[in-house]
């Protein structure tokens, strides 16, 4: 069974050494083992010193794609050397490589296919009570969208198996973290968790300038790739209570008309109709989305046929 670690890197020259230096070559299950860097357009020497480590493969970007870029790059290529299970980490030293055996034992023993690093970031010193909470918070949104259980949906330190890499398909520019668990839930990809540790920062997070830039990212990640997977409910939703309040001002209409002071409201009852028609179609909008929610899921089945069969192992 062969595992590759892949390092998404964007200007890592500093970091990456301490990074490389603690990833364990041996694993019990795993036959052979690699280290794939990918260089996302960094402009230092994160790959002249990716080399004199002598990694086992390098993928150089020829411009900064993003995190969710670089790692679906990484992906793309771990596949086509042949992994069977795929684990991810930073190249900021951020997790602790000793626990990539804790990540991919699950995949081994064929209880999962995707497992995820819980970094339990309720007691990360480091971290303030204001994002402890945020993550917990955000945490939450994603177990209720993707029906899963991960307490740590932003965690980075993650592995794959073959097949669970396979059917993913990234399509945020932001990051990949929230999509891919998402989307491993509507797939009923088996997903799992396991505690891991994590090291003391070697610099500031650089993939959000500002707590509400995160937000804000994430927010609309998590609503977007919910409504490509539940399109009908989505929109059934926003349909719903636009045509409630609707049917709410007409019902206050009614009574004002029922005491004989009907002419006053007129206003309200030509809202009414307006909120009750925007409403229906907005719900006749869901289910044109959910027909061609079903076309893509047939073009993600195709897809995933034909990148098993590109990528097949001798």
């Amino acid at each position: 069974m062969k595992l590759i670690i892949q390092i998404p890197c964007y200007n890592e020259e500093k970091t990456l050494p301490e990074t490389l230096k603690s990833i364990p070559r041996e694993f019990s299950g795993i036959d052979k083992t690699e280290i794939l860097v990918i260089d996302d357009g960094s402009t230092d020497r994160t790959v002249e010193v990716a080399r004199d480590f002598g990694v086992d493969h390098i993928i150089k970007l020829t411009s900064n794609k993003g995190l969710a870029g670089s790692f679906s790059a990484g992906l793309d290529a771990c596949l086509r050397l042949g992994a069977d299970i795929i684990v991810n980490t930073d190249g900021d030293n951020q997790y602790n490589a000793e626990d990539i055996e804790k990540l991919i034992e699950p995949i081994i023993r064929g209880r999962a296919d995707m497992v995820v690093g819980d970094r339990e970031v309720m007691q990360i010193e480091h971290f303030s009570f204001i994002k402890k909470r945020l993550q917990k918070l955000g945490s939450w949104v994603v177990q209720q969208v993707s029906g899963t259980t991960v307490p740590d949906v932003t965690s980075g330190f993650r592995a794959f198996s073959r097949d669970a890499a396979l059917r993913l398909n990234v399509i945020s520019n932001f990051t990949y973290t929230l999509e891919t668990i998402i989307q491993a839930g509507k797939k009923s990809i088996l997903v799992t968790h396991v505690p891991v540790r994590t090291n003391r920062p070697t610099r500031p997070s650089r993939l959000f300038k500002s707590m509400f830039a995160y937000l804000k990212q994430s927010g609309s990640t998590i609503a977007r790739i919910y409504a490509l997977y539940e399109p009908f409910k989505t929109f059934l939703y926003i349909g719903g209570i636009i045509f409630g309040t609707g049917l709410i001002i007409s019902g206050r209409f009614l009574y004002f008309y029922l005491i004989g002071n009907g002419e006053g409201h007129i206003q309200s009852l030509i809202l009414a109709a307006v909120l009750m028609i925007v409403g229906f179609q907005v719900g006749m909008i869901g289910l044109l989305a959910d027909i061609i929610s079903a076309n893509r899921r047939l073009i993600e089945d195709i897809l995933y046929r034909i990148r098993k069969n590109e990528v097949k192992k001798d």
